[in-house]
């Protein structure tokens, strides 16, 4: 089989990559469990020196990497070189903070010394989404490097020249040989690979239902596993909000990547007092968004990534309107674009048996949907199966601290969107997914904390 690089923005076939043989993966696997214990020999320092220099070589490549990121999956250029610039804070951020995370923690007890260790659990192996295709595998790689274990990346299938690059990233900075390995191989091999006992652990980011079935795997062969999955992150807005910053925020929460974002806001919930005008101000926003190319920097909406993205979200919408939903704005296509592209679309009159309300819409549709009051906003809020971020709007923070401690969900912004921060735990609830990236808790999920008790020897009997 082939794995196909295709420009979304024009339909052209980029590259073909020949896909790695069961034989070649089962190899590689063992490859790098050997140079598991290696690696984890590897002093700190070393370690965080590799690290940087990996951050180094994406500030210094910026504009080629972003290039590829736009070209390979549609990601507006100006938002890829964001994506970049945080891969290298990421960077950074952790090589000066895991010997703080990982040192030896003590705890007085009645023995002579109780410690927990941090130890690395072995081989990793990243199963990553093509939305974030540089983020998303920094996000596990580099804390899992550091802890000292190995890792292997499964990338989606559509993004695989930046699969590529990454790895040849890592080697440019000196990380050793088999530490870091890109596998090219289609799902439909993953399974077969899942029950190696070389493997020891697995991060998913993906959608719910590919969490479910390796979660599944996971679980009968005792491996631990990190799930990232599904969202349909409510943005909550009260009726004393700032209705021209919220709007303006509300645009980049919906359309950043083209929609394509776990953590996208995916429902906009408005009190009713303020329904009709926000939905005035928001529609005005939307109408100066460019739709285009993503290469050309003034860009602010590209392709979907792939075909039959447009599709679903074309199905869901179009479902939607044949239980009740009504088109309240839909920008016009420029009429010479030929990719994969699809107008950001504003629907009113929402109910919550529709698609665009219970099912995680990965594109740029926006429904707007009126509360009654403060309880209505947070009972529909809830009413979805996901749990990953939320946010809610509003000028009196105080009350919205309240009001918060009923949101169901592994992230809660009050002011801004949902955004991950290497500083900051990063995952969900519910079918979200369990488990947590980034940030101190994030690098202990692919640790062993081992606990060791000592005490002093008894003294030796006189002869």
């Amino acid at each position: 089989m082939m794995l196909k690089s295709i420009n979304p923005a024009t339909k052209e076939l980029l590259i073909e990559i020949n896909e790695w043989s069961p034989k070649q993966v089962t190899s590689q696997i063992s490859e790098t469990k050997r140079s598991q214990h290696r690696w984890n020999k590897t002093p700190f320092a070393q370690k965080t020196e590799i690290i940087t220099h990996v951050g180094d070589i994406l500030h210094q490549q910026q504009k080629q990497l972003a290039t590829l990121i736009a070209l390979e999956m549609g990601k507006p250029i100006q938002q890829a070189e964001a994506e970049l610039l945080k891969c290298r804070q990421l960077c950074t951020y952790f090589a000066e903070h895991v010997q703080q995370f990982l040192q030896d923690e003590l705890v007085p007890t009645e023995a002579e010394s109780s410690i927990i260790r941090c130890k690395p659990l072995g081989v990793i192996l990243g199963i990553m989404p093509w939305n974030f295709p540089f983020w998303q595998v920094f996000r596990f790689a580099v804390p899992a490097l550091l802890a000292g274990n190995t890792t292997l990346l499964k990338h989606a299938s559509n993004v695989p020249q930046c699969a590529q690059k990454i790895q040849q990233i890592f080697q440019q900075a000196n990380l050793p040989k088999n530490a870091f390995v890109n596998l090219p191989i289609s799902s439909q091999q993953l399974p077969a690979h899942l029950t190696n006992p070389d493997i020891n652990a697995i991060s998913l980011t993906g959608s719910t239902t590919a969490g479910k079935t390796v979660a599944a795997y996971a679980g009968k062969h005792l491996k631990k596993i990190v799930l990232e999955l599904g969202g349909s992150d409510p943005f909550i807005i009260l009726k004393d909000a700032d209705i021209e910053f919220t709007a303006e925020q509300a645009v980049i929460a919906r359309m950043q990547n083209n929609g394509q974002s776990c953590i996208a806001a995916k429902r906009f919930i408005i009190e009713k007092p303020i329904y009709e005008e926000f939905t005035t101000t928001f529609i005005e926003k939307i109408k100066q968004l460019k739709i285009g190319n993503p290469l050309d920097p003034t860009t602010n909406i590209g392709p979907l990534a792939r075909e039959d993205l447009v599709t679903e979200i074309t199905k869901q919408i179009n479902q939607s309107i044949t239980q009740g939903a009504q088109i309240k704005f839909q920008n016009p296509l420029p009429p010479h674009l030929n990719g994969f592209y699809f107008p950001p679309t504003v629907l009113t009159n929402i109910t919550a048996d529709m698609p665009v309300f219970h099912s995680e819409t990965f594109g740029p549709a926006v429904p707007l949907i009126s509360a009654h009051n403060q309880q209505e906003a947070i009972t529909l809020a809830n009413k979805t199966p996901y749990g990953l971020g939320a946010s809610i709007w509003t000028t009196n923070t105080k009350h919205a601290e309240n009001l918060i401690q009923h949101i169901e969900a592994g992230m809660i912004f009050i002011n801004d969107i949902v955004k991950s921060d290497p500083r900051l735990p990063f995952g969900g609830i519910k079918e979200s997914g369990f488990g947590r990236e980034l940030s101190q808790y994030g690098i202990k999920e692919f640790v062993n904390l081992q606990t060791i008790w000592k005490n002093k020897q008894p003294p030796q009997k006189q002869t």
